[in-house]
């Protein structure tokens, strides 16, 4: 699969899921209207996508160029390194929709934050074990 195509892929497919699992709690959880809520969430996705893929970009190049593996603990700075990439452009965007302050948005994205560390980590590895897996089918099936 081609770079770009699996770039791609991996971001829609992240994004996806995170708004199946995110909306409705938060809604829930800080009594917001879904679709008000939803809105922000869809909007800091596409944000986070094309974030997404320029940061792996950056990551994969460094990656390559230095001989990194993708251990546990490569995992987790790859993924705070993302989040705090990422929190610099949803903290002003949540703030202005949401129409609460900052320091209610910081506090707001540092919840998005722990949730999308873990979810980050979890979602990576299961998509790199599927992707060797198909890897290894397809090689196979030649």
């Amino acid at each position: 699969m081609n770079t770009l195509f699996r770039r791609i892929i991996h971001a829609v497919l992240f994004e996806f899921f995170a708004l199946i699992i995110l909306v409705p709690l938060m809604s829930y959880g800080f009594g917001m209207d879904m679709l008000h809520f939803g809105a922000l969430a869809v909007m800091l996705a596409l944000s986070a996508m094309a974030s997404n893929m320029i940061y792996n970009h950056i990551y994969e190049a460094f990656e390559h160029r230095y001989g990194w593996r993708r251990t546990v603990r490569m995992r987790v700075c790859h993924t705070i390194g993302f989040e705090a990439f990422f929190m610099s452009i949803a903290l002003p965007l949540t703030a202005w929709w949401l129409a609460i302050s900052l320091w209610d948005a910081l506090t707001l994205d540092l919840i998005f934050s722990a949730f999308f560390m873990l979810y980050a980590f979890c979602f990576n590895w299961v998509y790199d074990i599927i992707r060797y897996r198909l890897g290894q089918a397809r090689s196979v099936s030649k």
